[in-house]
């Protein structure tokens, strides 16, 4: 698979890749992940043009320091790449921070949207999910092989139950690079400091955020043991906008990866709902 490049207004050179012919779906990750974690749901996504990008200081994009690591760069960079590859209007599957970003672009640029899939993420986060990410969030881990964060895995990602061994494993390649001294993070450690200088502000109020979601084809997927997404959170979406499809995946947290059988469903009637 290709990895391409565009550069930015400021001059910021952002990877993605573009795969398959159909509907445009752009793939939007997490806060420290980058476009690979789309891989395992990428071969039951049939039909559609696969977007992926890495978000700058992320995975293979330049990395331009904590101040320009926000959601609303990050959705102008979004909305960059789409102008770059003359795509008028496309899906956004959001993973966490992806979701973030999707309700922002409803909100801001709707135009642009031809629906929206959250992945674990609503407009009220709550602060255990966020207080566990703020302990992570630009660190090292503490294995010196990729092996041994495999191994470690089950620990660190609470809420997560009845994974293969080679899923953990392929997680692991995915987030970490081997170096002499360790294991690395894929993302600039700067993250951190703009992620704890977001969390030192007063909460915004993402409800009408979400609320501008309204006429989209809108789907929700929730880790059964999520600790950013709360059921009262996810009933009051549902409350809001009952045209949404949703389901939970069981025996997962934050967030699911996306090829369960409860995800695939969600994600099959989301793309119909897109024709």
């Amino acid at each position: 698979m290709t990895v391409r490049f565009l550069t930015a207004a400021d001059g910021a050179r952002l990877a993605f890749r573009d795969e398959g012919a159909g509907r445009p779906v752009l793939c939007l990750t997490g806060l420290t992940r980058n476009m690979a974690d789309f891989d395992f749901v990428a071969p039951h996504l049939e039909g559609v043009r696969l977007i992926r990008m890495d978000y700058r200081g992320r995975g293979l994009s330049a990395f331009t320091g904590a101040a320009t690591y926000t959601i609303a760069q990050e959705a102008q960079d979004a909305l960059a790449l789409l102008d770059h590859l003359g795509v008028a209007r496309a899906a956004i599957l959001g993973t966490s921070r992806g979701g973030l970003i999707g309700m922002a672009l409803a909100a801001t640029a709707k135009d642009r949207l031809s629906g929206l899939c959250l992945n674990d993420i609503g407009p009220q986060i709550e602060p255990a999910g966020m207080a566990r990410i703020a302990g992570y969030v630009g660190r090292n881990p503490a294995a010196r092989t990729l092996e041994e964060a495999a191994a470690k895995m089950p620990l660190w990602w609470e809420g997560f139950a009845d994974v293969p061994p080679d899923r953990w494993r392929a997680v692991a390649e995915r987030l970490y690079r081997e170096t002499p001294e360790g294991l690395a993070i894929r993302y600039d450690p700067a993250l951190r400091e703009a992620v704890l200088s977001a969390m030192a502000q007063p909460p915004a109020d993402l409800w009408p955020f979400f609320d501008a979601c309204a006429g989209l084809p809108l789907a929700l997927i929730r880790g059964a043991n999520s600790d950013l997404l709360s059921p009262a959170t996810c009933a009051e979406m549902r409350r809001r906008q009952p045209g949404m499809v949703w389901a939970e995946a069981r025996d997962r947290g934050h967030a699911p990866f996306l090829d369960e059988a409860e995800s695939l469903s969600v994600l099959r009637r989301w793309l119909e709902m897109l024709r």
